[in-house]
């Protein structure tokens, strides 16, 4: 188990990632992944009010589905008393829920709103992490922290979180949270993995000076990382378009990851996420399982310590930028 950032509460060392319950997998199935997940010590469950639209349609033209992820773990909240209070329930506002002027973004008014619906689709009385899923330039830190001081008072949020947020928003968040004596962001969602990793530059330093643990999503890379070169054409044609379309510009060092992993004797999605957890600024890769075995896969890689040779070998196949300054000066 590890903490939350700079908070006391204690997690899994992965979170449980939603995404896909409802749009990809149904309802008895993700019933079944949360199941295992929890029963194999899992205990940080991540999700959004936004998740739930079909994948090939856009959020904005699929209002049904909006919320109808959150709907898919409050029922099985519903069918399991006592489990609620052994799980760290994160979620998070920002897109757009409605046709209203104010249904989207992070003023008081929609950010209320959001928590309050939230709330009735979990099927709970508070969420332990709210989460700001992305920045909104055109509201204050003033207006966002009395809003979020306001929400944990009425016992409706225990923590506060962002997701997709520069370092130099979050260092505003928390200047503008010491300034009203509040613990500020605990913890930051960010897109992260061996391919991508541009928040090495500045994000990562600002979240460790700071006390802000990092959540990444996407540590496969949609699937790049999953060992998508040795699957069958049908296999691989399953995963996302732009992990395709990818493939012709990285596969010389995806040949080289994949034969890596198989001298290790360790699936390359396994490899991908443990190198995640092994990273210091990292509390918990999201793992977005829309399948059993894509939750044991997070699991195994909680258990896999990589030597410090093997992560040499990661990082020169997949050399990340480091961090600024050095990065691009002297």
């Amino acid at each position: 188990m590890r903490t939350l950032g700079r908070a006391g509460v204690r997690v899994s060392p992965i979170a449980l990632g939603t995404m896909n319950f409802g749009p990809v997998t149904p309802e008895d199935e993700a019933h079944t992944i949360l199941d295992a997940a929890t029963d194999a010590g899992v205990n940080l469950i991540d999700t959004a009010d936004v998740y739930g639209a079909d994948a090939n349609r856009t959020i904005a033209d699929d209002s049904a589905a909006k919320g109808l992820t959150e709907r898919i773990i409050g029922n099985w909240l519903a069918k399991r008393p006592g489990r609620r209070d052994q799980i760290v329930l994160v979620s998070k506002a920002y897109g757009r829920m409605g046709p209203g002027v104010n249904d989207l973004h992070l003023s008081s008014v929609h950010l209320r709103r959001a928590c309050e619906a939230s709330l009735r689709r979990l099927r709970t009385d508070h969420l332990d992490v709210f989460m700001l899923h992305h920045v909104d330039r055109s509201t204050s830190w003033d207006e966002i922290w009395e809003t979020l001081s306001d929400l944990r008072q009425a016992g409706k949020i225990r923590y506060a979180g962002t997701s997709n947020f520069a370092a130099w928003q979050l260092v505003q968040g928390q200047e503008a949270a010491a300034r009203r004596d509040l613990l500020g962001i605990v913890v930051e969602e960010s897109i992260y993995n061996l391919m991508e990793r541009t928040v090495e530059l500045e994000v990562l330093p600002a979240c460790t000076s700071y006390g802000i643990g990092v959540m990444p999503y996407s540590p496969l890379n949609s699937g790049l990382l999953a060992g998508i070169l040795s699957k069958s054409d049908k296999a691989a044609r399953s995963e996302s378009s732009r992990a395709t379309s990818n493939l012709v510009t990285h596969r010389a060092r995806l040949e080289r990851y994949e034969k890596l992993c198989n001298d290790l004797g360790h699936p390359p999605a396994v490899v991908a996420q443990a190198w995640l957890c092994a990273q210091p600024a990292v509390v918990a890769p999201v793992v977005g399982a829309r399948t059993l075995q894509h939750l044991q896969d997070g699991l195994a890689a909680a258990d896999l310590l990589l030597a410090p040779d093997v992560l040499a070998a990661l990082d020169d196949i997949f050399p990340g930028p480091g961090p600024a300054p050095e990065a691009y000066a002297w």
